[in-house]
């Protein structure tokens, strides 16, 4: 009897204590992956230097630097979650013109100051809680002359523990097309992502949201045909250099490379959709002023570019072929006559400049501007579903008549 009790005791709470045992480690393992929180961040002005501030709930680890031409200083953390809030965004002040951050590499957050004069690290703090603050990482800077910042910018990185290493960006693998698979493959860039925001629109939308998800629904409806097979340069808020969308392209055997993104304007009475496609020579002002804001990217996610060859872009060019570059001006045309059905264009919508991510050697290209968040009306209408939806549709259809132009070239 007293057996038969205990093995019904033991029957009964199993169960609960197996439940109890799950949950438990669901929440031991949700605590162990949850990444340090921002809870402020902000710039200070002193009379001898600016301060800039960071609180988080853990205590920090870090790795700082400076980049010259431009004057830049560069905090490296691990990954990080960081509200989209107006408390968390401080405003530039003192030696400190700009500021912004995001993911850099999956695993490091990356904060970029952009400098107004050349700066030293005057001293680095960790403090830990007190008086109602978090963990804070204090960073101060003070003016220093061009020579000594150029001698010392990449030179000297500051650690909190030699644990924190240097970071590379990471590429993803772009997929090898099968060799039986006849099907085009279509690669799809999101402008801009992690650390780079791109263009702010009139409401604070970050153009780095607003190409992703645009770039998602033209995967959704090219798989939908299963007429392509579709390459993403990114599926996330992370950070691709412009050369590595470009490679990207070429090792997926590429036969079309999309670049999508969103403007902005100084006049809010601009607005409209518009392609854009390679030439050495800017077919306008605000093309080739595009062009030059765009290959900045690399710059503005604080990356180190003194080592790159400056031919390296003219050798590209020379390289192009001109069946890819004719077949990147075909395809524009295409998109002009599709997408014009459907929604607003820009006046001249098809335009040319140097854009450094539509420099492939081999696979055709285009960038293609779906709006400007400039204007606050286009603005609301690139946030709904609706207008989304038939602009996809127009680029959608370019891509049609596009490859079967290709296919009936082909036979």
């Amino acid at each position: 009897m007293i057996f038969n009790r205990i093995y019904k005791i033991c029957v009964v709470r199993a169960p609960t204590l197996l439940f109890l045992a799950l949950l438990a480690g669901l929440v031991m393992s949700g605590a162990a992956s949850a990444k340090p929180e921002v809870e402020d961040a902000r710039i200070g002005l002193h009379p001898d230097k600016t301060r800039f501030v960071l609180e988080l709930s853990e205590r920090p680890q870090y790795r700082i630097f400076t980049l010259d031409d431009p004057y830049r200083l560069v905090i490296d953390l691990p990954e990080l979650d960081w509200p989209d809030r107006k408390e968390t965004t401080p405003e530039a002040a003192g030696l400190v013109s700009a500021l912004r951050y995001g993911l850099f590499t999956p695993g490091t957050s990356r904060v970029v100051l952009d400098l107004s004069r050349p700066v030293e690290i005057a001293e680095i703090l960790t403090l830990p809680p007190r008086d109602g603050r978090q963990h804070r990482l204090v960073v101060d800077m003070a003016e220093i002359d061009a020579a000594t910042f150029r001698q010392r910018a990449e030179r000297e990185v500051l650690r909190s523990n030699e644990d924190f290493r240097e970071t590379s960006v990471s590429m993803p693998t772009p997929p090898r097309k099968p060799t039986r698979d006849p099907r085009p493959t279509v690669v799809v860039d999101a402008g801009h992502g992690g650390v780079d925001p791109g263009a702010i629109g009139v409401s604070g939308t970050q153009e780095k949201n607003i190409a992703l998800e645009y770039a998602r629904a033209l995967r959704d409806r090219l798989e939908e045909s299963g007429r392509y097979q579709v390459v993403m340069t990114r599926d996330d808020d992370r950070f691709i250099p412009l050369r590595g969308r470009v490679d990207i392209a070429e090792k997926s055997n590429g036969d079309l490379f999309i670049s999508l993104h969103a403007n902005t304007n100084p006049s809010s009475r601009v607005k409209g959709a518009s392609v854009y496609t390679l030439s050495e020579n800017a077919s306008d002002a605000e093309a080739a002023a595009l062009a030059a804001k765009e290959n900045r990217s690399d710059i503005i996610a604080g990356v180190d570019l003194s080592t790159e060859n400056p031919e390296v872009s003219q050798i590209l060019i020379s390289l192009a072929r001109r069946e890819a570059m004719n077949s990147s001006k075909s395809f524009a045309n295409l998109t002009v006559e599709e997408v014009g059905k459907r929604v607003d264009l820009l006046r001249n919508t098809h335009r040319y400049a140097g854009f450094a991510v539509l420099k492939s050697a081999s696979v055709p290209s285009v960038l293609f501007e779906i709006g400007y968040m400039s204007h606050p009306a286009e603005e609301r209408q690139l946030q709904s579903h609706a207008h989304r939806d038939k602009l996809i549709e127009g680029l959608f259809r370019a891509i049609e008549r596009h490859f079967d132009v290709q296919q009936a070239y082909n036979r």
